[in-house]
Order: C-alpha cells, then sequence, then structure tokens
C-alpha cells in the first residue's frame, strides 16, 4: 500500500491484491482478539493482583495468543477466498487506498448478499464479542478502583491501565468510524482516511505509547530533550 500511494503507478496485480486483502483481515482480527487478552490481563493485575501469576499462567498466555492468530488466519482463510472469486466484469477500479473487503464487495458485478452477511458474522465474532470481552473487564476494573481510598493506589491502577485503554480507543474508534458510515460519498471518503489512520497512523503510535509507559524510555527522553529527571 505504501509503494502504490507513494509511487506514480497506482495498480496492483489479482494476487498482490488478495495478498493484502489477507494479511489486513488476518493482523486486524488477531489485534482484535490481544486487546481482549491484554484487557483480561489488566483485570488481573487490577482487580486480583495476588492470584495474577496463577490467572495468567505461561501456558494460559501462549494458548490467549495461539487462539488468536488462529482467529485471525481463520477470518482472513473464510473471507478473503470468498470475496475475491466474486465476478467483478473486466478490469475493474478499487475506490480505495487498499485492497478493503466492503471496496471489493461493492464492485462485483453479481449478488453478493451471502459473503456480506458471512462477512458481518466474522465481524461479529472478532470485532464485537472481543470489545463487550474488553468493555466486562474495564467495567471490574472501575469498581474495584472506585473501592481504592489512596489516590497513589488509583493513580497505580490507571497508569497500568492507561496506554491499553489508549490503544483500544484508536484501534476500536477508527474501525467504528470506517464500518458504521452511511452510503452517501462523502461520508465515504472519511471512511476511507479512517481507514488509512488505521493501517498507517495506528501501528505507529501503538509502540509509542507501550514504550511511555516504561521509565527507562521516559528517562531516555529526559535525557534526550535536556530535562532534568
Amino acid at each position: 500500500m505504501l509503494v502504490h500511494l507513494r509511487g506514480p503507478a497506482k495498480t496492483i496485480s489479482f494476487a498482490g491484491c488478495t495478498v493484502q486483502l489477507s494479511s489486513f483481515l488476518t493482523v486486524g482480527g488477531v489485534e482484535c482478539l490481544l486487546l481482549a487478552v491484554m484487557a483480561y490481563d489488566r483485570y488481573a493485575a487490577v482487580c486480583r493482583p495476588l492470584h495474577y501469576a496463577v490467572l495468567l499462567r505461561p501456558g494460559l498466555c501462549c494458548r490467549l495468543v495461539a487462539a488468536a492468530w488462529g482467529s485471525g488466519l481463520l477470518n482472513a482463510g473464510v473471507t478473503s477466498p470468498l470475496t475475491m472469486v466474486l465476478p467483478r466484469c473486466g478490469r475493474r477500479r478499487v475506490p480505495h487506498f487498499l485492497c478493503e473487503m466492503p471496496a471489493l464487495i461493492k464492485m462485483a458485478c453479481a449478488d453478493a448478499r451471502a459473503v456480506e452477511m458471512l462477512a458481518f458474522a466474522f465481524a461479529v465474532l472478532i470485532v464485537l464479542l472481543p470489545l463487550a470481552l474488553i468493555l466486562v473487564s474495564y467495567g471490574h476494573i472501575a469498581a474495584a478502583v472506585r473501592r481504592i481510598r489512596s489516590a497513589a493506589g488509583r493513580w497505580k491502577a490507571f497508569n497500568t491501565c492507561s496506554s491499553h485503554l489508549a490503544v483500544v480507543s484508536l484501534f476500536y474508534g477508527s474501525i467504528i468510524y470506517m464500518y458504521m458510515q452511511p452510503g452517501n460519498s462523502s461520508s465515504q471518503d472519511r471512511g476511507k482516511f479512517a481507514t488509512l489512520f488505521y493501517n498507517l497512523g495506528a501501528p505507529v503510535l501503538n509502540p509509542l505509547i507501550y514504550a511511555l509507559r516504561n521509565q527507562e524510555v521516559r528517562a531516555a527522553l529526559r535525557k534526550v530533550s535536556g530535562r532534568p529527571r
């Protein structure tokens, strides 16, 4: 996508479009599940700190990560081939910055309602279900923070969850904005730029958001900027 945005040629092969779509669906599905896993990690750290090592055993963590990658690969393995085999009746222009599934479905010159329904079902399982788990986790965290009497304890809990909350807001905010747009052209254009932010802006900001929680990183930034500790 970056190559096509930078260079004069704006074409992509069928195989390249398939790889792009599959990669997009895979990493999107993986991130949804990983954010839910991280919300459970924050729940254990804030609400069950004495049982954290039991609740987040290394074996369980490995299985959760494997389940996240499995869901992403399953999402791409099912929806990507069904989207790409839809008839397009000759050379067509993709009305987007990349080969995104809704844009490719709209290009089909045949009835694509079955593919749309399948995509919606996968979206509920891979996007909305993890979001529901995140909201449940933070509901328990909010209730636990309300019971903390000391300001230092509340600040510690906020510091534990702040980076994850920021990433969840960026990720789900852009996804909801992308897929909840009305059908007029101006809203669809704004959705395209939201997709561009989701693919470029969020991955650039995520490492910075998580790294700034690290005391050594903050100390290095203060040293570079010349500020005292």
